[in-house]
């Protein structure tokens, strides 16, 4: 089966040991970041199956249209950036492990990575020493402080845990069965939104994005934070209303913030006003960028090619394509 591979940045896949479930295969590794659907559909003019990494594709109509030899498109988790009516209607299967049960410990590791370098200044007293000046600041420790996690899902909960482990207060804030989760787990839950944002030092975001949710925190929301609190967002950036955090950094509520994800990804060329704040921590993307998670992420996603390629397909999102494709 022909297949491609996007957005392999760095060229990692070929290198992990699941990549051998697709030894017999004819496929092809893109490294860089392309859009444009024209350049697109040129290049998997015969791919029949497509690899996903995340979202850092949209994979829209327009492309679909033009792909006459797609069968499969294989990722894993959610699926804003693919148009499943389009996928339906031109006969791919859409195959994604939901992983439920099985949180990124990488997401919540870098979250937590985030929190002790915003806080302790660690970005910025080393770019002050590689420039020649000893120590620019002081900063804070965590031990004490409240945590605010909202909400308390699979990365929410490990997210907790981490801070408990610090000495961090747990508050947590979300829909009613996360916050059943959280009280079974003996953490507290904020007794209101405004409780929650005017109360928590470090509030961090572990929310999905639906449209739903799009917007979700507004700027009233981080006008009530603290001025000495801690913003972190390692989720989605269309969780915050647009412009909302500068806006609200710029006015000292929070005092600080830590991200990993941004509106339009990639971010080339420093073209982001986040970028230019002293009070920020920004990393690109990284939270489920490490060995340990892509061997996780695409074992799931190389089985779907294999079990689709058996006639036994797994984890459909849009079935009703593969049971027209099957004789009656």
């Amino acid at each position: 089966m022909k297949i491609d591979i996007l957005d392999d940045y760095y060229d990692t896949l070929r290198h992990l040991p699941c990549f051998s479930k697709l030894d017999g295969h004819d496929v092809t590794v893109w490294n860089d970041h392309e859009q444009n659907a024209e350049i697109l559909a040129e290049r998997l003019s015969e791919t029949e199956a497509l690899v996903l990494f995340r979202e850092r594709t949209k994979i829209e109509a327009e492309l679909l249209d033009n792909l006459p030899n797609l069968r499969l498109i294989s990722q894993r988790s959610v699926y804003p950036h693919i148009d499943v009516e389009a996928c339906t209607r031109n006969g791919v299967l859409l195959c994604s492990n939901m992983h439920k049960g099985t949180p990124s410990f990488a997401a919540a590791e870098l979250t937590f990575g985030l929190i002790l370098a915003a806080v302790r200044q660690i970005p910025q007293q080393m770019a002050a020493l590689k420039e020649g000046t000893w120590q620019i600041g002081v900063g804070h420790t965590v031990r004490g402080k409240t945590l605010g996690i909202s909400s308390y899902g699979r990365i929410g909960e490990a997210v907790a845990r981490y801070g408990a482990a610090f000495g961090m207060n747990i508050l947590v804030y979300g829909g009613d069965a996360s916050c059943e989760r959280a009280e079974a787990d003996g953490f507290k839950v904020a007794e209101s939104r405004e409780a929650f944002f005017s109360t928590a030092d470090v509030v961090s975001l572990h929310i999905r994005l639906y449209p739903s949710t799009q917007g979700c925190i507004t700027a009233s929301d981080l006008g009530m934070m603290k001025p000495t609190a801690l913003l972190v967002n390692t989720s989605r950036a269309g969780l915050i209303a647009p412009g909302a955090l500068v806006d609200a950094l710029r006015a000292g509520r929070p005092g600080m913030a830590a991200v990993d994800v941004y509106e339009n990804e990639p971010v080339l060329g420093a073209d982001h006003p986040l970028l230019h704040m002293p009070n920020v921590v920004c990393t690109p993307h990284i939270g489920y960028v490490s060995q340990e998670e892509y061997e996780t992420q695409f074992s799931d996603i190389f089985d779907q090619i294999v079990a689709f390629e058996a006639g036994a397909p797994i984890h459909m999102i849009n079935p009703e394509v593969w049971e027209v494709d099957q004789p009656a």
